[in-house]
C-alpha cells in the first residue's frame, strides 16, 4: 500500500488556507484508497492498516486468527469496506477462545458484508463493539451461527456508545440472544440505527433486546437531537427451548433518557413478523414507541402478543396501529397506561383475550377484535403454521370508514402496509391494506422479502412532539 501522510501546506489567508487544506485532504483520501485482495495467509496486515475509502475483498475461505477492527476511521464519503464473496464459497471468520470473532473498537464509517461468522460453539459473541464509540457502521448481508454455547452470547452486540449503525440483511441462527445493543446499566447508549430485513431465528434468549438508557454520556460526536431508531422488516422467530437464565421475548425495547439529550427519542417499528413464544410476549416495549402494520402470531394461548409496559424505564408514548396479531391469552395488552400519550387504531385482533387493559390507552377506535376461532371470517387462512397462515383479508371483510392517521405522518412510512403497499384511502384495518389474493411475502421460515429500498443512514429525524391527554 502506499504511504497516505499528508504534509501540511501554509498559505497568507488562514481561512483559505483551511479550504484547501480540507480539500486537499479529501482529493488525497479518494486519490489513494484502493481495492485490496486478501485471503487466511495475508488477512491481518492488510485488516489492521485499512484506510478510509479502501474495500478490502476477501476470498473464500477459513479465517482463523482473529478479527479486528480497531481504529479504522472512514469518512462520509469514503468508508471502509470489508466484504466476502457475494457468491459461491464463502469467506468464513471463526471464532476462537480468547475473543469475540468480530471486534470492532474505536472504529468509523466501517461496512462489514457478505461474511460467515462462525463462533464454533464457543463462549464468544458474534460481531462485538467496546472500548470506545463506534459509529456509523454497517453490518450487512452476514450469515451467524455456532454462537448458542449460552443465553448471554450474542450474534451482534454493542458494549460501548454507538449511533447511526445499519443492521441489516444478516442470519443470525441459534443464537444465544440474536442482537443485544446498549448494556445492562444503561450507561452505553444505541443511538439512531436501523435493524431491516434480519432473520433471526431460534435464540435462546431474545432475537432482539435495545437496552435502557441514562443520561446520554458526554463524547465527541455524539448526537444531541431528537433521534429515531427504526426496526422494519425483521422476521423474529423462537422455538420452545425454556431460557435458562430467564424466558424472554422475541423482541424488547427500553426507554431512553428520563430528561436531556436522547429523551425525546423513538422506536419505530413496522413492517415485522412475529412468531411464537410459549413462555413471554412477542414482544415488549417501553419509553416511546411507534408500533404499525406488522403481523405477530402467538400459537400458545397463555402468553401475550405484544405487552407495553415499564421496565427498566417507563412507558410514556405508544402509537399503535394498523397491525394484524393471532393467538395469545391477550393480542395487545397494555400493562400501564403510557404517561404522554397513547393510540391504538385500525388494528385487528383475533385473541380469545382481546385487547388487554384497553382503558389504560388515551384514545381507542376502529379496531376489529374476535375469537381465534372466528378469524376465518375475516382472512384467508389464519392457523400458526408457517408457510400455510395467511392473514390476508377477505373482500370486505376488514374494511370500514378512512382511518384518520393525521397524528401519524412524522412516522417513516406510516402510509405503507406489511408489504410495502401504500394504504391509499386508509379503510383497512390491519396490516394489510387490501383483499382477495395476497400480492406479497408469504408468513413463512425464511427472511422477509420487499420490494423497497431504503436509505441506508437515517440523519437525525425529529421525534413527534409529546401530545396532551
Amino acid at each position: 500500500m502506499t504511504n497516505r501522510r499528508q504534509f501540511p501546506m501554509k498559505f497568507s489567508n488562514p481561512g483559505f488556507s483551511a479550504v484547501i487544506a480540507i480539500s486537499a485532504a479529501l482529493f488525497s483520501a479518494h486519490a489513494q484508497s484502493a481495492t485490496i485482495s486478501a485471503n487466511p495467509t495475508d488477512y491481518l496486515g492488510k485488516l489492521a492498516n485499512l484506510q478510509a475509502g479502501d474495500v478490502l475483498e476477501l476470498s473464500a475461505g477459513s479465517y482463523v486468527d482473529g478479527f479486528n477492527i480497531s481504529d479504522r476511521i472512514g469518512t462520509p464519503d469514503a468508508w471502509i469496506t470489508i466484504q466476502g464473496p457475494v457468491v459461491g464459497a464463502p469467506a468464513i471468520i471463526e471464532g476462537r477462545s480468547c475473543c469475540n470473532t468480530v471486534q470492532l473498537r474505536r472504529s468509523e464509517y466501517i461496512k462489514v458484508k457478505n461474511l460467515t461468522i462462525d463462533g464454533k460453539g464457543l463462549f464468544v459473541d458474534g460481531v462485538n463493539a467496546k472500548d470506545g464509540i463506534s459509529h456509523h457502521i454497517v453490518i450487512e448481508n452476514n450469515t451467524l451461527i455456532n454462537l448458542g454455547a449460552h443465553q448471554q452470547l450474542v450474534g451482534i452486540s454493542t458494549k460501548s456508545p454507538a449511533w447511526d449503525w445499519v443492521i441489516r440483511n444478516n442470519r443470525i441462527i441459534g443464537a444465544g440472544t440474536g442482537i443485544y445493543l446498549g448494556n445492562s446499566t444503561g450507561s452505553s447508549p444505541f443511538i439512531g440505527g436501523i435493524i431491516e430485513g434480519n432473520y433471526i431465528v431460534n435464540p435462546v434468549g431474545y432475537c432482539m433486546e435495545i437496552k435502557h438508557q441514562n443520561e446520554r454520556p458526554l463524547v465527541d460526536g455524539i448526537p444531541t437531537e431528537d433521534r429515531k431508531t427504526i426496526i422494519r422488516n425483521n422476521v423474529f422467530i423462537k422455538d420452545d427451548r425454556p431460557s435458562p437464565d430467564g424466558n424472554r421475548p422475541n423482541l424488547l425495547v427500553d426507554g431512553f433518557p428520563d430528561t436531556g439529550n436522547g429523551s425525546n427519542d423513538i422506536y419505530e417499528i413496522y413492517g415485522n413478523f412475529l412468531y411464537n413464544n410459549p413462555r413471554e410476549s412477542l414482544i415488549q416495549a417501553s419509553g416511546r414507541v411507534v408500533f404499525h402494520d406488522n403481523v405477530l402470531v402467538q400459537p400458545g394461548s397463555s402468553t401475550i402478543g405484544m405487552y407495553l409496559t415499564s421496565h427498566n424505564k417507563p412507558l410514556k408514548l405508544a402509537y399503535v396501529y394498523n397491525n394484524t396479531v393471532f393467538g395469545g391469552s391477550s393480542g395487545i395488552r397494555f400493562g400501564v397506561a403510557p404517561s404522554l400519550d397513547s393510540k391504538l387504531i385500525g388494528n385487528v385482533v383475533f385473541s380469545n383475550g382481546g385487547i388487554g387493559a384497553i382503558e389504560r390507552v388515551a384514545q381507542a377506535s376502529d379496531n376489529i377484535v374476535d375469537t381465534v376461532a372466528n378469524a376465518v371470517n375475516y382472512v384467508t387462512k389464519p392457523n400458526t403454521v408457517l408457510g400455510d397462515m395467511n392473514f390476508y383479508p377477505l373482500p370486505g371483510k376488514l374494511k370500514g370508514p378512512a382511518l384518520d392517521l393525521s397524528a401519524f405522518t412524522t412516522h417513516v412510512d406510516f402510509d405503507l402496509d406489511f408489504n410495502g403497499v401504500p394504504k391509499g384511502t386508509r379503510e383497512y384495518r390491519g396490516a394489510y391494506a387490501g383483499e382477495g389474493s395476497n400480492p406479497g411475502w408469504q408468513l413463512q421460515d425464511s427472511a422477509k422479502v420487499v420490494g423497497r429500498l431504503h436509505p441506508l443512514i437515517l440523519r437525525s429525524c425529529p421525534a413527534p412532539p409529546p401530545a396532551s391527554r
